[in-house]
């Protein structure tokens, strides 16, 4: 069912700094951003031997709110059918985080609580499937 690691999502207060930071760690500029002109809400950066990406996202946007404790990353794997493996998952005792959303170009994520308190994050990945396709050349 889980394909894949495919996108790590960080949610940010100062999506400037975050870029910067991220910048300076990773040794190269984001590939993508939106909106493409003015301040951006989400950038996102591809990067190692598999090209995984790191999204950083405006804290407004943050399902859970904005917190002054340290926050954790919502890891999306990889699924082929969206609806099927949420619904799976809710079965077997999940519950919603985010319900299913559409990020536009392809991909869709939903992620979910599990019955440990640990969030899971599914989605959609034209990307993931472009880097499992490559690896078969």
């Amino acid at each position: 069912m889980l394909r894949g690691f495919a996108t790590v999502s960080f949610f940010v207060e100062d999506l400037s700094a975050a870029k910067a930071w991220y910048t300076e760690l990773l040794g190269i500029e984001p590939y993508f951003a939106r909106p493409e002109v003015g301040d951006p809400a989400y950038v996102e950066f591809r990067f190692g031997d598999l090209q995984c990406e790191l999204g950083l996202i405006d804290a407004r946007f943050s399902p859970h709110g904005v917190s002054d404790k340290p926050a954790g990353a919502v890891i999306f794997w990889h699924v082929d059918e969206l609806e099927a493996t949420v619904e799976r998952l809710l079965q077997l005792g999940a519950t919603v985080n985010e319900g299913i959303t559409v990020r536009g170009e392809g991909f869709r994520t939903a992620s979910v609580v599990d019955p440990f308190g640990n969030i899971l994050g599914v989605m959609t990945n034209p990307h993931y499937l472009e880097m499992l396709e490559s690896l078969k050349a």
